[in-house]
């Protein structure tokens, strides 16, 4: 019998929820602000100057805690839980899965930051000296830290929780769900239930917006550096325009479709791309670095995970400029992500998913930047290249500088942009699905009208972002919009432990119910010899 669908599948009675109506409230006040007031600008810089003030150092103990509990999820008999029915098989093959959860997660960060954020590093070290060997090393060593295990162990904790509570325990896939046990089932469309998802629908534009702004502003790049249109805001609010429109169109295909479709062909684009340059590029230097920077990586995790800087040793300001903004960012885009991964990862076991979530992702990022920002830091290192120049103008302009160098460099750079015009459409649909789901109690494929409407916000509020400061404005977004999602975290993930131990404990996991099954039937067996050897001691006795 085909399982009921959750939530709600009515666009009228969607529109109606309080998580809905409020949620588009402070959306739009948030938009009106962003259009209205001349000061706007000042405000953003102000907030996220004291938020990493006054705040930083909750994000950077945040992270490591949700990296050491995912790893815990991972190894301990907890894994052995499926996010489903035990005999249910993975909904998505695993690379349709990896492509749609990579496509989500990172991709448009990656085209973004794969050279520039190197290439920062090496100019502007957290400490050392500049423009040396070590800043070269280090460089990559931080970028891998930023982009490695902290941010998809964060979106591990978050899709696991809604998998489990929504699969498992057949909640609606709400963050509320996650909080059954406080909350209970009645609580999940209650007052704080509600408050929880609005904080969520928030957080999630806040995020979202960060990368579309970034997304936004490196595809103008392309348009500059291959036709010399000037990178400003009339070039990005067009893009804006376009992009979100395809995004919409993309949504009315729906998961199976659309977002499948696009995310697997996308991977192989950006795949491509990566052998070409790693090819034709510096590939020894490419690999020693990629060895090189992996060993002090895993070396120094434990030391850079809790590494605040707090008596002023290193470089004054790079924490707040680097690694909290990352932890903030990632946290801001947890629901979203999370919700995301949540939707494609019924019938795998906790294990096999925070593996799948956790290592691959890891290892792809770790490779991305090896190959670009290794091949940028071997020019602008050993050959005095001016790739720098262009990214202290534009940290947008990054990537492109990087591809300039290389034979075809404008075929390059268009299929670079193609890649991230992908990217955007892939992220903006899947938040659209994220945020729908949330106002509409749930619903796994929301009413095409509740996601038309957030598509277009989400497109809104890029561009407000964007013409209220650029890159700094777009931090600021992921810092305020990450902190309260993860108060709520630290409570969604104790919920989630003390309801798989609480399966453990009753002996409802797969592997504790195999052995109770197990030690029954030896019971059976050691029953019928028992019977058969008083039957052979007493053959003329009947039972």
């Amino acid at each position: 019998m085909r399982e009921k669908p959750k939530g709600l599948t009515s666009f009228n009675a969607a529109v109606k929820t309080p998580a809905f109506i409020v949620s588009l409230i402070i959306a739009v006040i948030f938009l009106a602000f962003g259009v209205f007031l001349d000061d706007f600008g000042t405000y953003v810089d102000n907030t996220f100057d004291w938020v990493v003030e006054k705040l930083g150092w909750s994000f950077i103990l945040g992270g490591s805690v949700f990296l050491i509990l995912a790893i815990y999820l991972m190894i301990s008999p907890l894994g052995e839980i499926k996010l489903g029915d035990d005999d249910e098989k993975p909904a998505y093959s695993t690379p349709a899965w990896f492509a749609m959860l990579f496509s989500a997660g990172m991709g448009i960060g990656l085209l973004f930051w794969g050279v520039s954020e190197p290439i920062n590093h090496y100019m502007w070290p957290p400490s050392g000296e500049a423009e040396t060997a070590g800043a070269v090393h280090k460089a990559l060593q931080y970028s891998f830290f930023h982009w490695g295990l902290h941010p998809w162990a964060v979106y591990a904790i978050v899709a696991a929780a809604l998998a489990y509570f929504s699969y498992r325990k057949n909640l609606p896939m709400l963050l509320s769900s996650t909080l059954e046990p406080i909350l209970g089932r009645d609580g999940i469309n209650g007052g704080w239930g509600n408050t929880i998802n609005i904080i969520g629908v928030i957080s999630t534009l806040f995020g979202i917006s960060t990368s579309l702004g970034l997304g936004v502003m490196q595809i103008g790049g392309g348009f500059e550096t291959l036709f010399g249109i000037p990178n400003d805001t009339g070039l990005w609010l067009i893009i804006i325009a376009v992009v979100t429109g395809l995004a919409i169109l993309s949504t009315t295909s729906g998961i199976d479709k659309g977002i499948k479709w696009l995310s697997q062909t996308n991977l192989g684009v950006a795949g491509l791309l990566l052998l070409f340059v790693l090819i034709l590029g510096p590939t020894l230097f490419i690999l020693e670095a990629l060895t090189h920077s992996t060993g002090t990586y895993i070396q120094n995790i434990f030391q850079m995970s809790f590494g605040i800087d707090a008596a002023g040793e290193g470089t004054e300001g790079w924490y707040d400029a680097w690694t909290i903004f990352y932890w903030a960012w990632w946290i801001s885009w947890a629901p979203f992500v999370g919700a995301f991964i949540a939707r494609v990862s019924r019938g795998r076991t906790i294990r096999s998913f925070t593996i799948g979530v956790l290592l691959v992702p890891t290892a792809v990022s770790i490779v991305w930047f090896s190959v670009f920002g290794g091949s940028a830091l071997f020019l602008e290192h050993f050959q005095n290249s001016s790739i720098w120049e262009a990214v202290s103008v534009d940290e947008a302009q990054g990537f492109f500088a990087l591809l300039d160098t290389f034979p075809l460099s404008n075929v390059l750079i268009v299929v670079a942009m193609i890649s991230l015009t992908v990217f955007f459409i892939t992220s903006s649909d899947s938040g659209t699905y994220v945020i729908g789901m949330l106002t509409s109690k749930g619903n796994v494929n929301p009413p095409l009208g509740l996601r038309v409407i957030w598509g277009l916000i989400e497109g809104g509020f890029a561009a407000v972002l964007l013409l209220a400061g650029g890159l700094g404005a777009l931090q600021t977004a992921a810092v305020v919009g990450g902190f309260p999602f993860m108060l709520i975290m630290f409570l969604m993930v104790g919920c989630l432990i003390w309801a798989l131990h609480k399966e453990l404990r009753d002996g409802s996991l797969p592997q504790e119910r195999a052995r109770i099954y197990a030690a029954l039937e030896d019971l059976r067996e050691e029953k019928k010899i028992r019977k058969g050897i008083i039957q052979e001691q007493n053959p003329d006795k009947k039972e």
